[in-house]
Formats: structure tokens, C-alpha cells, sequence
């Protein structure tokens, strides 16, 4: 009975040693993953456990593990593009928002390289700010006008060429105002895309098939300064970027209203611009606007907690 009781209370201690040890083990995701020096970030996008960030001015993409912190830049420069608002498809492409350039970008998530370009508008001014892919296309919003973009996404697995191109314009509650940033950040249902208009803090749902929008009717509330956006079920979230914050909506289920839950800030924060999931997580990336850059100007992604 002694012995046996010594092996009982032997393996005991061996499986909390091995429990220990697997617990000091597991990597910790880091809550803050350093960009390069003078990047200039604004989009981020998450496919696994890599995050993808793109970089205003020169179109570069850089690519981190979220597990570790550590990455490198996946696209590089290139003269004549620039990457805003980004999102990764499940065939592991990278759709990227061209702001002043009036074009899209897309990029294969593993390797960098260059898949696609599209003419998006000719219009002056323009600014592709955002993305979002939906089953059979990849939508873009324009800051300075008053349309989507739509770049089919055939079933084949193909990309579209040229021709396939589309403008939708926008009637219905949505109000233009020019010479400032309108909509900005993008999210679709599956049936309605939702839009949120940076200028005013207002929340639209855009019609696909048709360009009408309606707004979300947040009661009192605005998301003034709204970027980009997350929807996950009936929970939207919009970062505030000036503001430094991140407005937890919830959504009534024919999105004609919102309540707004709660606000996240986070002492990291440092105008943060568009927001993606990994995990159990969250990751802003800063873009740090009204900074003067220099070669040694830091940037990074935070990461945060669900609500």
C-alpha cells in the first residue's frame, strides 16, 4: 500500500511539473508588435496567426506573427502605390485600398507577390480608404466621393481584369460633403454592407444591388472620427482614431438601430486607425497622425481584449 501510494503521489507531482512546464511554455501573445521605423501604418488585416499591415506612402505590406511579435515586410515599396485599408481573403490574398492612387492592390499573402492591379476611378481628388470582401466581391469606399467600388470575385478562384470594374453610386440618407473625409471604414452582413462616415459619426447600410443607404439610428451617439470598422454577429465595433478609442456597438437585428455598449481605450493607443480579430484578441494598429515622421519615428499594432 506505502509503494503504492508513493506512485500515486510520484505521478501526481509529474503531471504538475509537466503542467508547470507546459504553462511557462506557451508563447504569451506580446500586446504590442513593433512596425519598422518611419513605416507610416493605417490598414491591418489577420489571416491565422499573421497579421498584415500596410504602409501609407509607400505601399509596402509587413507581415507579424501575432504569437511571437516578430515579421518583416512581405511587399515591398514600390513607386506610384500606396496601401490603406487591407483584408485577406481565404485563398490567402491580400486586397489592399490604394487611396490617392484611384487603384486596388492585390497581393498573395505568402509570398508578396504582386497579383493584380485595378483601376478603380479617374476622379480628382479620391481616396480608396477601406475594403471588405464579401462572397462574390471585393467593395471599396471612397473618402472624397460619393460611390463603392465593386471588383467581382469570381467563384473559380480567378481575379477579375479591367473591365470587370464597377461604381456604385450612393442615394438614399447618406449626405456628401466635400472636401473632407466621408466614408471611411467598411463591413458587410452578407446581404447589406454597413459604412461609417468619419466627418459626421454617422453609420450607414448600403444597399449592394441598389446604392441606397440608411442610417443607423444611434440615438444620441455619434462615432465622430470613425475609421475602420469590425462587425462580428450584432457587435460592431468602430475605432475613433483621434479620439483614441474604439466604440463597442450592438446592433438591433434589422440594423436599423444601435446601442452603443461601451468605449475602449487603451494607454498604447496613439491614433489608432483600422482594427482586425486573431484569436481570442483584437490588434489596432497606430498611425500615429500628427507626428512629424523621421527614419527612427517608431510604430506599432496593440493588441486588446474582446469586451
Amino acid at each position: 500500500m506505502k509503494i503504492a501510494m508513493q506512485h500515486i503521489v510520484l505521478s501526481i507531482l509529474t503531471c504538475l511539473t509537466l503542467a508547470a512546464c507546459t504553462g511557462e511554455n506557451r508563447a504569451i501573445p506580446p500586446d504590442l508588435i513593433p512596425l519598422p521605423n518611419a513605416f507610416q501604418p493605417e490598414g491591418i488585416a489577420a489571416r491565422g496567426n499573421s497579421i498584415y499591415v500596410g504602409s501609407i506612402p509607400s505601399g509596402a505590406v509587413y507581415r507579424a506573427d501575432i504569437t511571437t511579435g516578430e515579421g518583416s515586410v512581405l511587399v515591398p515599396s514600390q513607386a506610384g502605390r500606396a496601401a490603406i485599408g487591407l483584408k485577406v481573403d481565404g485563398r490567402g490574398r491580400i486586397f489592399v485600398a490604394g487611396g490617392g492612387t484611384g487603384k486596388a492592390f492585390v497581393y498573395d499573402a505568402a509570398t508578396g507577390q504582386d497579383l493584380a492591379s485595378h483601376t478603380l476611378t479617374q476622379a480628382t481628388p479620391t481616396f480608396v480608404n477601406d475594403v471588405v470582401l464579401t462572397a462574390d466581391a471585393a467593395w471599396f469606399t471612397d473618402s472624397r466621393n460619393p460611390a463603392l467600388y465593386r471588383v467581382p470575385l469570381p467563384a473559380d478562384g480567378t481575379l477579375a481584369g479591367q473591365d470587370a470594374v464597377s461604381t456604385l453610386a450612393l442615394s438614399g440618407d447618406f449626405q456628401f460633403v466635400a472636401g473632407v473625409n466621408n466614408l471611411n471604414g467598411i463591413a458587410s452582413t452578407g446581404q447589406l454592407l454597413i459604412a461609417v462616415q468619419s466627418n459626421t459619426g454617422l453609420l450607414f447600410t448600403v444597399d449592394p444591388a441598389t446604392g441606397v443607404t440608411k442610417r443607423i439610428d444611434l440615438g444620441s451617439e455619434t462615432v465622430v472620427n470613425g475609421d475602420g470598422i469590425l462587425l462580428e454577429g450584432q457587435t460592431l465595433f468602430v475605432l475613433q482614431n483621434r479620439l483614441n478609442q474604439v466604440a463597442v456597438i450592438d446592433l438591433s437585428a434589422d440594423l436599423a438601430t444601435g446601442t452603443v455598449r461601451t468605449r475602449i481605450t487603451n494607454p498604447s493607443f496613439d491614433v489608432p486607425t483600422t482594427l482586425t480579430a486573431a484569436g481570442t484578441s483584437l490588434y489596432a494598429v497606430n498611425a500615429r497622425f500628427g507626428v512629424q515622421v523621421t527614419p527612427d519615428t517608431t510604430y506599432t499594432v496593440v493588441r486588446f481584449n474582446r469586451p
